[in-house]
């Protein structure tokens, strides 16, 4: 207990020094650090993690996150220590507004979660508690950017210390991140916190693939060493001869960049191309009496000096070269990238920015707030940073969306690449990648979006759905007789156009209210009935319906019948429902009798037929069969998630699943593969390879005749000299299935070679 004890203060220590070297602290600044400090260790006294270690560790390695990795300051500091005493202890949020003050509490309420006892929900298969956390979380994150700095922290410490949870909550979590930390981090520009959480979610979801690409990545320090020898000490040469002040610092793709790229591309790891990577930061130092956009200018030219440098002695991949510094990133990134070729045959990435560029690109949009909080009194709303949170405090206020639409809708802005459109005019428009035509259209005006009919691009007539590439010139085309239809909804890409077509529908749905209503109380009158609101609710469970509005809206446009009100009031007269003939229902269905009594799904038992599953006892009696997305083999690390009366068996790995596990935890299983079990699993192989002749014949000889295996299906398509094949076939596990893809690579002109 001593040593613990000194441990902790030790830890406190630490966390004083790490934030003094941030920023100089303030007698008040220390006061409020080591008040927070004091209250959470007391609050926590009694408290151990799961590790069995004292719970004020948490806390403290959060704080030292927050400073060390993501550069935040003292109130930061204050909240992360705080961040768990009011969902774990007895600590309310009026006792921390008394001591800390109103922000304080704030940011603390905002990464607490909601108590589940406390959540007045309808118990449907889209209500999600996870979702409705998320929900709150993003409210706050709007109020004060600190509530999603501070969750990054405390979820990057979970995921770090997750080893010591049950294997269901480890996936649970894992997924979590997968499917929300991860692409905020990538947004916010925490770019070394979204490696690590990507890297820990793949040791958890995919342990296997990533021990065997982390061991082949360890194999390569050699080459590494070569390359310092021959590619870098060259460079250095260089830009010392020309007198640049600079920082040289290398890297090897993660392992999860690595996998990544293997399944995108259908590659082996011998053939990812840019698995080395040099930053090159130039140290370009503020001219007194320069203004703002003359010192950036200034960068932008030292860095395509040096640029041009490194190009003059090494050869360059036009393809591979991207100018973040005239077009910064949404999240304020600046940096030049080329891809090179090395003098022992390998390509490197080499980027190229200033100091405060790469102070930008280590901090993302903290340097930002961090910026906006040192001066208040500059104005930033037209930063992309407050545009972009202004779009997610116009989508939180749609009364309309669900928790769960609300968390979809948002995961679209975070992976959003931009490209650049030019009006008639010459003026350019800023647009998510994959924006169509109908999609410009309501950026220029909602009027111009409802009336579109299509555009001309670059002279060119296209039609609404048209995608748009970077650098084209649009001019759109209207219609005053065109109007928005639920059709749209599948050729809009941008949240901006989806929510103003919805508000249109909607709109045009409540015109119809009246018309409705009056053809549903002619109809209940001619039937001796009256509108009541039992009868509205069974009308709304019978056809499926959320709203009144959309009830009366189907019944004003003949989308639900007479005879269909009929036969939900059990006005018409249906065929005789012969009871006595159920036993022999199969009879007539399948061809096959089943005894009388056998109804597993009506008794709840298990299947006659052997299920390659086991599960806990709570669920052993629900039927699991593999899910159809991923097909997993024995051998695949596999989780079990409930959907209705049968358990779907996903790999762990699976993004179905993962989206599952992220919002619905309570509906995972436990489950593992039932040992010495023979069973043949239908799975699928992708091929792309240059078409040649007797192709096809070589692949069917090696399933049926090398590798004994049945095929279920072969498909193969040339086109323009290149040939596309699915195969569907049976596999007992994963060993035969990675026999035969290793086979198949090996075959002449076999480019890519990919499970689906």
């Amino acid at each position: 207990m001593e040593n613990e004890e000194i441990a902790v203060q030790q830890k406190y220590e630490e966390l004083l020094e790490a934030c003094k070297s941030v920023q100089q602290l303030s007698v008040e600044d220390e006061n409020n650090i080591f008040r927070a400090f004091t209250l959470a260790r007391n609050a926590h006294a009694d408290t151990r993690r799961k590790s069995g270690e004292l719970y004020i560790f948490h806390p403290l390695a959060v704080a030292l996150i927050a400073v060390k990795e993501v550069g935040l300051g003292p109130i930061a500091v204050v909240c992360a220590l705080l961040h768990d005493v009011v969902e774990d202890t007895d600590i309310t949020l009026e006792n921390l507004n008394s001591i800390f003050g109103p922000r304080v509490a704030r940011i603390v309420d905002g990464v607490t979660k909601i108590d589940k006892a406390s959540m007045i929900a309808e118990q449907n298969d889209d209500f999600s508690s996870q979702a409705e956390n998320y929900k709150k979380i993003l409210l706050a994150m709007c109020d004060d950017a600190y509530v999603i700095f501070l969750k990054l922290c405390d979820r990057l410490h979970n995921m770090r210390t997750l080893q010591s949870m049950k294997d269901t909550k480890k996936l649970a979590i894992s997924s979590e991140t997968q499917y929300l930390y991860v692409p905020l981090a990538h947004r916010l520009g925490l770019y070394s916190i979204k490696t690590e959480l990507e890297e820990l979610v793949m040791q958890y979801t995919n342990p296997d693939k990533y021990a065997e690409i982390a061991a082949q990545i360890s194999k390569t320090v050699g080459t590494e060493l070569k390359l310092k020898e021959c590619f870098t000490a060259p460079i250095r040469e260089l830009l010392d001869e020309h007198h640049f002040h600079y920082t040289i610092k290398t890297r090897v793709k993660s392992v999860y960049s690595c996998w990544k790229k293997m399944q995108n591309k259908g590659v082996q790891f011998d053939e990812i191309y840019d698995l080395y990577a040099m930053r090159i930061i130039l140290d370009v130092p503020e001219t007194e009496g320069m203004d703002e956009s003359e010192q950036r200018k200034l960068e932008k030219e030292e860095c395509f000096k040096v640029f041009a440098l490194v190009t003059s002695l090494f050869h360059p991949q036009p393809a591979r070269f991207r100018d973040w510094i005239t077009t910064p990133k949404n999240n304020g990134y600046e940096s030049l990238h080329t891809t090179v070729m090395s003098p022992i045959g390998h390509w490197v990435e080499v980027q190229i920015r200033t100091t405060r560029m790469d102070r930008i690109a280590e901090k993302g949009m903290a340097a930002h707030f961090l910026y906006k909080e040192a001066h208040p009194d500059q104005a930033t709303q037209n930063s992309p940073v407050e545009e972009w949170l202004q779009q997610i405090r116009t989508s939180l206020e749609d009364p309309n969306k669900s928790a769960l639409d609300l968390v979809e809708e948002f995961k679209e802005t975070l992976y959003t690449k931009e490209i650049y459109i030019f009006t008639p005019k010459g003026e350019t428009i800023k647009m998510p990648s994959r924006s169509t035509v109908l999609d410009f259209a309501y950026a220029i005006h909602s009027q111009l979006g409802e009336h579109c009919i299509g555009a001309k691009v670059n002279a060119r007539v296209v039609p609404l759905g048209y995608r748009l590439h970077s650098g084209e010139q649009v001019q759109v085309l209207t219609s005053q007789k065109t109007f928005p239809s639920e059709e749209w909804l599948s050729q809009a890409q941008t949240p901006r156009a989806k929510e103003h077509i919805k508000d249109y529908i909607r709109n045009k749905k409540k015109e119809y209210r009246e018309a409705g209503e009056d053809k549903l109380r002619d109809f209940m009158k001619r039937n001796s009935m009256r509108i009541t609101a039992d009868r509205i609710a069974r009308l709304k469970r019978y056809f499926n319906v959320d709203s009144d509005t959309e009830l009366y809206y189907r019944i004003a446009t003949d989308a639900i019948s007479e005879e269909q009100l009929k036969q939900c009031f059990h006005l018409e007269k249906n065929a005789p429902n012969m009871l006595f003939l159920r036993p022999f229902q199969d009879l007539f269905d399948n061809g096959t009798t089943t005894p009388a009594g056998s109804d597993t799904k009506r008794r709840g038992l298990k299947p006659p037929t052997i299920s390659p599953f086991l599960t806990d006892s709570d669920h052993e009696n629900l039927e699991s069969q593999p899910a159809p997305c991923c097909k997993p083999v024995q051998g695949d690390r596999v989780i079990g998630i409930v959907s209705g009366d049968k358990i779907m068996v996903h790999r762990t790995n699976c993004p179905n699943a993962i989206h599952e596990m992220s919002t619905h935890e309570d509906r995972i299983v436990r489950t593992r593969w039932r040992p010495g079990e023979k069973i043949a699993f239908l799975t699928g192989i992708s091929i792309t390879a240059i078409d040649r002749k007797g192709l096809l014949q070589e692949l069917t000889r090696i399933i049926s005749e090398e590798l004994d295996l049945n095929m279920r299906a072969i498909t193969l398509e040339a086109s323009e000299g290149v040939a596309r094949g699915l195969l569907m076939l049976y596999v007992h596990n994963l060993g035969d299935l990675d026999q035969l893809m290793g086979r198949i690579r090996t075959l002449e002109g076999v480019e890519q070679v990919q499970r689906v």
